[in-house]
């Protein structure tokens, strides 16, 4: 039987009638109206339909013996109109999400929300935020809390895992998956806010002042943001009571102390009061700590362990993780065996990938696309360092962590004129308001950040009048390096920075005199802090600065520390996020090896939350579907101790397309070689080929046999600093599926120019080249071009019919379905000196020694079955399997700090 609160039936108050928005439709409710809905959307999940629902809900009151009157009646009816609007009207698009089968249960905010409309109208009116960037927040944490559990059902447990992007705003989505929780049903919000008091104390002030501080009467605050505020054993011991429409907050470090608190807490609630509580714990930056990384599967790090002992405690929970790097958490074992029986964190219920926000300044923008045209080369933000600068920045050994003294480089002086630049050009701007930061991270080491601090800081007050003037060498060299920059990128619909050197330097002085030189790690007492007034600084730091911690207004950064780590590298991207009103001003001072790095990284991140959109629409589960993550050779994933569940899958290149795009462009020997290979495949192609065309520029071989491709592809040298393309992975792939795919097509590029090559090749003698400049962030010892294939190139062999019937979005995977089903090679004869095409300083001339052959591969069939990835196993173990498996003693693996 229906158990239903009668308080607010029977009664109708037209003075307390709220209004709901819905479109362009002004609709009143009563309260008698909102209260059947309510009961409606409660239940609803147990008929079949909505009719169903409300006969359920007229009859159950009538066998209390209520009169249902003629206006009750009229109220029923609206009240499932209402819910039928709403789920016509407010569609969860779930295409970002693998998700388990479950019911639908969230439609969206409804008309007598308190948080949300609240957490809104906050956004809009005080921060300033675009209605369409609200918008886009609104549509995603629909999307989450649509994926949670249903608040109403007396137990639940659902794992679930969200991807976002570094910097890119995670904390709102987190935000207003807890208002609109807490306005579904869920009372007790439980936030892991990361591992250090200044991550915890960022988290909970947001919340505070996002959140809570809208309706402070509805809510109560176990943790503050004061020093001591984490949470500790109350003193009544226990949990309270909810109240409809009430919730209770706790922002909590992942620190074994207070998870072993929160669980006594638990358990010391009364059994009453822990069957009301409907619980959301949100795992901010899940991938660290939380993750159990010790050696043994029946041994678990002391946090992972305390995490799970509180999971297990509470009879209605859902949890949900946010990271930007997802690598540990999708190598979790979906099948733990332990002692106790405690779950692990994998998440079997749902994986969902945040779309990129609007106004987002990410990969795409600082490092462009895999495409050669011209527009995609990303911003130019990235300066490279001198050769020698890490020598004179950072020790090289562990032993002179103390005794090391940094010297000041050019390229740092560079980077500090130009912060106190930017900071002067969004004064001009009227950003006085508004927090400025450079960050300059290059050692991991606490002794290192407070020398590093002291010397930026000398050299500024050296230095900084004479800058502020326009005198003396420093002056001279801060009017160069202005002129020049102001050149390099622009705000929307300009060609420059637009503002003249002499209202800079009227803003300079106030720059200079508000500048603090703050020091962020474990030690430091010289720390950042946003509580008194806008702040402009230069901030130095290790660990607390590559995760979590937010640099508000950050233009300038200048970092040397790397790692041969996907996920570590990746969250030191503290350039990535929004820049509003300023996103023609950041600039990145880095090494060459880095950037290379980077741009590897940027394009399997973007992978992953491809391939998680695309299994959606397979109606696949997390326990259906294990996230591959491509390896890239020479890096690790993630840390060895959370892969020790993963397998590599099968090496395959279904689906991809690959390009050369680094190239030994000094080693003649080598560059010869490769051209002689393209020139043997030429001939051979003129001989076996089942017809030869010129596609316009171009020259098109079709039904090339397999064993000619093989042969090109044993000959060229393919150089090693590639990360994602190896000619092992590569023959190997082919020997496999060279039956499977039959004869090739095989096209050779040419653009029309009036360059040729100085060699022949083949039978098609001397060709046109194509330019192809590199970058001007390339190591010496190679070329990195970025991309060797534009788009179009891979509808050299398709029919012109299709092409000219298509009108989609032009992307590599719409592009591919116009080709037939058998694979392309590509050659590309580039000439040696490409200069770039029209003024650049992000490009340089290729100045190849020779010619040089590159080419690209397209091949068909699907992408989520390829790549070199690893996963981990779905198919859960049999029990005899771990009876044999010996235990390890091992201790609490260290936390990662700075040293």
């Amino acid at each position: 039987m229906l158990r239903i609160d009668f308080s607010g039936f029977g009664c109708r108050d037209y003075a307390e009638r709220e209004k709901l928005q819905e479109g362009n439709i002004v609709i009143t409710a009563s309260p008698q109206v909102l209260k059947f809905e309510k009961e409606i959307r409660d239940r609803k999940s147990n008929y079949d339909n909505l009719e169903q629902v409300a006969a359920a809900v007229r009859e159950n009151l009538e066998s209390w013996g209520m009169n249902f009157t003629e206006q009750m009646i009229s109220d029923l009816d609206e009240a499932v109109q209402r819910v039928r609007a709403t789920e016509q009207d407010v569609v969860i698009l779930r295409k970002n999400s693998i998700i388990s089968d479950r019911e639908k249960w969230y439609d969206g905010p409804r008309g007598n929300d308190r948080h949300w409309p609240a957490l809104h109208a906050y956004l809009l009116n005080t921060k300033g935020w675009a209605e369409e960037t609200i918008r886009s927040l609104d549509e995603a944490s629909n999307e989450v809390v649509s994926l949670l559990d249903n608040p109403s059902k007396d137990q639940f447990r659902c794992r679930g895992l969200v991807v976002g992007y570094v910097q890119s705003g995670k904390t709102a989505n987190m935000t207003a998956v807890m208002a609109k929780a807490v306005d579904a049903g869920y009372n007790l919000i439980i936030v892991l806010g990361g591992v250090t008091n200044k991550l915890r104390k960022q988290t909970q002030d947001r919340f505070a002042k996002d959140v809570v501080g809208r309706h402070r009467h509805l809510w109560e605050l176990y943790t503050t943001s004061d020093e001591t505020g984490d949470f500790s054993h109350p003193a009544n011991g226990a949990f309270t009571m909810p109240h409809e429409g009430h919730a209770q907050l706790i922002v909590m470090k992942k620190e074994v102390s207070r998870l072993r608190a929160l669980r006594k807490t638990i358990r010391k609630t009364p059994k009453i009061v822990m069957d009301k509580l409907k619980v959301l714990l949100i795992d901010d930056e899940c991938d660290q700590a939380s993750v159990n990384s010790s050696r043994g599967d029946f041994d678990m790090t002391r946090i992972n362990e305390a995490i799970r002992q509180v999971l297990a405690e509470l009879p209605a929970v859902s949890y949900v993780g946010y990271t930007a790097t997802p690598f540990a958490n999708v190598f979790i074992d979906p099948f733990p065996f332990n002692q106790e029986e405690l779950d692990d964190l994998y998440p079997a219920d749902f994986i969902t990938a945040l779309e990129k926000p609007i106004g987002y300044f990410g990969a795409a923008e600082v490092f462009g696309s895999d495409s050669a045209e011209e527009e995609d080369d990303g911003r130019d933000m990235v300066r490279l360092l001198a050769k020698d600068d890490p020598d004179l920045i950072r020790p090289t050994r562990n032993d002179e962590k103390e005794s090391f003294r940094p010297i000041m480089t050019a390229s740092l002086e560079d980077a500090i004129m130009w912060f106190l630049a930017s900071c002067a050009i969004r004064r001009s701007r009227g950003h006085q308001d508004k927090h400025m930061s450079m960050l300059v991270h290059s050692s991991q080491y606490v002794a290192q950040h407070d020398y590093m601090s002291d010397l930026i800081r000398n050299w500024i007050e050296t230095h900084g009048p004479d800058i502020a003037s326009g005198s003396g060498e420093m002056g001279a060299r801060f009017d160069a390096l202005f002129l020049d920059e102001v050149e390099r990128t622009a705000p929307p619909g300009v060609d420059r920075i637009p503002e003249s050197l002499e209202t800079v330097r009227d803003y300079l002085p106030d720059v200079l005199d508000a500048l603090t030189f703050p020091v962020e790690n474990g030690k430091s007492d010289r720390r950042l802090d946003y509580e008194n007034g806008p702040v402009t600084c230069i901030v130095v730091g290790g660990t607390v600065l590559a995760r979590g911690l937010t640099l508000e207004g950050l233009t300038v950064s200048y970092f040397l520390r790397t790692s041969k780590q996907y996920d570590t590298l990746l969250q030191m991207g503290r350039w990535f996020g929004y820049r509003p009103g300023y996103d023609d001003l950041p600039r990145l001072w880095t090494t060459a090896d880095l950037i290379a790095n980077f741009r590897a990284l940027a394009r399997i991140e973007e992978e992953i939350r491809n391939d998680i959109a695309e299994y959606n629409t397979r109606n696949l589960t997390p326990m259906q579907f294990a996230v591959k993550v491509r390896s890239i050779p020479g890096m690790a994933i993630t840390s060895a101790a959370k892969m020790k569940h993963v397998h590599r899958t099968s090496m395959s290149y279904d689906g991809q397309h690959v390009q050369t795009i680094r190239f030994d462009h000094r080693k003649a020997d080598i560059l010869r070689g490769n051209w002689r290979a393209a020139a043997n495949l030429v001939d051979a192609c003129a001989k076996v080929a089942a017809t030869r065309s010129d596609e316009g520029s171009h020259v098109l071989f079709r039904q090339v046999p397999f064993e000619a491709i093989r042969s090109f592809i044993v000959a060229t040298e393919i150089c090693n600093e590639h990360m994602d393309l190896k000619k092992p992975h590569l023959l190997g792939y082919l020997d496999e599926m060279g039956e499977t795919f039959g004869p090739w097509n095989v096209a050779v590029m040419q653009p029309r120019s009036d360059t040729c090559s100085t060699r022949e090749l083949g039978e098609l003698g001397q060709v046109r080249t194509i330019r192809r400049s590199r970058l001007e962030a390339s190591p010496d010892h190679y070329a990195d071009i970025k991309a060797l294939m534009s788009k179009r190139d891979i509808l050299v062999d398709a029919e012109p019919g299709r092409i000219a019937e298509f009108d989609g979005k032009e992307d590599w995977t719409n592009l591919k379905s116009l080709r037939p089903k058998m694979p392309l090679l590509l050659l590309y004869p580039i000439d040696e000196k490409s200069p770039p095409k029209g003024p650049t300083k992000t490009r340089v001339p290729l100045d190849a020694v020779e010619d040089v052959m590159g080419f690209g591969i397209v091949f068909p069939g699907q992408k989520d079955r390829s790549g070199g990835y690893f996963a981990v196993e779905l198919d859960a173990p049999a029990a005899d399997q771990f009876e044999e498996d010996e235990l390890e003693e091992i201790g609490e693996p260290r936390e990662p700090q700075d040293a």
